[in-house]
């Protein structure tokens, strides 16, 4: 679920996600501009919007700190770009309007709504995939943990700048939100490599056998990302 706050001339946008092993409201501030609120099992929406009014002070400074950073590594994405979806290059193009006039991107199936015309569309397009990045991996993370009888305490999507995953000791799995420009074998691996991480915390011989057992093509997945990393960026 989605909403937006708005104070100190800022609109947020509030992304809600629940987790069923959360034992509290947790409130973070995406790199999308996005804040984002955990809501544990036995909470609600309402506690939850309460919880983003307690903390709206922290919040605006967050994001006052995050206009002031440097966009380290990024690019202007314009319309006729191309721009990898899912294994995929895609080319961005403006979609019909709504009846009420509003301006469109289309990648691939994907329709991205824009506020304003803007040469810099890359914004809109990585806010919109990082919000597919939340809805499509922790789930697909999830099942294919419980197939292979693992323990994930939770999954998080990040802005990895040098990395597509990372597994902690304690079963807590970081994915990259780029993982949803790959093709579905690329992203299974990645996902696949760091739940192993959880019966191998290393890159062993044994490591691999585990990885090799549960994603067969993996080496043919782990090639595509070395060919075309530098364009998922």
């Amino acid at each position: 679920m989605t909403d937006s706050v708005s104070s100190g001339g800022h609109r947020i946008n509030l992304v809600f996600v629940r987790h069923p092993r959360a034992r509290r409201y947790i409130l973070r501030l995406r790199p999308d501009g996005a804040a984002q609120v955990t809501v544990p099992r036995a909470g609600t929406v309402r506690e939850a919007r309460e919880f983003v009014g307690r903390h709206l002070d922290w919040l605006l400074r967050q994001v006052e700190r995050q206009h002031r950073l440097p966009r380290r590594g990024s690019h202007a994405w314009r319309i006729g770009d191309t721009v990898w979806f899912r294994g995929q290059p895609e080319v961005l193009s403006l979609a019909s309007p709504t009846a009420e006039g509003a301006l469109a991107l289309r990648l691939g199936g994907e329709r991205i709504p824009v506020e304003a015309a803007t040469d810099d569309v890359r914004p809109a397009v990585q806010a919109h995939l990082w919000r597919m990045a939340w809805r499509e991996l922790p789930p697909l993370t999830l099942d294919f943990a419980g197939a292979h009888g693992l323990q994930v305490t939770r999954v998080t999507i990040r802005n990895q700048r040098s990395r597509w995953g990372s597994c902690s000791p304690r079963g807590a799995i970081s994915l990259n939100w780029r993982l949803v420009q790959m093709p579905e074998a690329s992203r299974d691996y990645i996902i696949l490599h760091e739940l192993m991480h959880l019966r191998q915390p290393n890159h062993s011989p044994r490591f691999w056998e585990e990885v090799a057992r549960v994603c067969p093509g993996y080496r043919e997945a782990a090639a595509w990302i070395r060919r075309h990393q530098a364009q998922l960026r």
